[in-house]
């Protein structure tokens, strides 16, 4: 009797230490687990970043005059540029994309086709996921937000872009005079260039203190249609403005040029990965991280 007791609690034991391993083994460093599956995190519908990284990467298809975004249902939504990199800081096994210019220490960007999101990679397009910040305006400006708009595409405001790690128009922009013009500017559109636009504002009203400017987080689709209904002066665009959208807009300016940044969290061991896996980890054909680490 003792002995089939034994038996069988050997056995036991055998089977649950290799149900055990199973679940947890391979693992390519120590506390990730490649067996388990990829939280995606994505942007809203109508985001800049979104629009832009779905097209580039293939997630967004056109067929017969119609315009899909694959985005896996099962995607994790995030509002803004934060709310991404929330969610990925604290999720072991979450992916996602934000502007190359917001990534910072939280979380780890990861090279594309083996070429990291730097300016210099960008500005070359050896960088495969880039996009352009825009600013619209739906009708003449007055002169402060004139002013502003010169500032920001002046020698001063280009070195900004620069110092905030995205890539200038014009490397070779004159030096900015203001005209001293007094009034208020309303800002409003992409979070992706709105830290950006934060620091373009600070820096002018440095120069020109006779001048207020308030800057709005509300999305691209926002900025664009606030601009051409005047709600804001300046809308701010983190995607190509549409040809249907130009009709009723003013002027259409490109103010840098932004890599999209594929993230991960800091516990991962990944370093590259290709456009082609991107794709299909957001339309949800690849599920879990052994597919693409060992």
């Amino acid at each position: 009797m003792k002995k089939t007791l034994s038996l069988i609690l050997l056995a036991v034991l055998t089977f649950t230490l290799f149900a055990a391993c199973a679940d947890n083994a391979p693992a390519s460093t120590p506390g990730f687990n490649t067996n388990r599956e990829i939280t995606v995190v994505s942007r809203e519908s109508g985001s800049g970043t979104r629009g832009a990284f779905v097209e580039i990467t293939g997630v967004q298809v056109s067929a017969d005059g119609t315009t899909t975004d694959r985005t896996s249902p099962e995607a994790v939504i995030g509002n803004n540029t934060n709310a991404i990199m929330t969610n990925v800081s604290g999720d072991t096994y979450a992916i996602g994309y934000i502007s190359s210019g917001s990534v910072n220490d939280t979380v780890k960007a990861l090279n594309i086709e083996g070429v990291a999101p730097t300016a210099a990679n960008i500005l070359s397009g050896s960088y495969l996921i880039s996009r352009p910040f825009i600013i619209i305006t739906g009708s003449a400006l007055s002169p402060v937000a004139q002013d502003f708009v010169n500032f920001i595409l002046s020698k001063e405001g280009q070195d900004r872009v620069v110092e905030r790690g995205f890539v200038p128009v014009d490397g070779n922009a004159a030096a900015f005079v203001s005209n001293r013009a007094s009034g208020a500017i309303v800002v409003g559109g992409s979070t992706s260039v709105e830290p950006l636009m934060g620091r373009l504002r600070e820096d002018y009203l440095a120069i020109n203190p006779n001048a207020t400017i308030e800057v709005h987080g509300t999305g691209s689709g926002a900025g664009i249609t606030g601009a051409q209904d005047g709600v804001v002066d300046i809308g701010m665009s983190s995607r190509d403005i549409r040809d249907s959208e130009r009709e009723r807009l003013d002027q259409v300016i490109t103010i840098a040029v932004d890599g999209i940044a594929v993230i991960v969290n800091k516990e991962n061991p990944l370093n590259n990965i290709t456009v082609e896996q991107v794709r299909d980890i957001y339309i949800g054909q690849t599920t879990r991280w052994n597919t693409i680490l060992p």
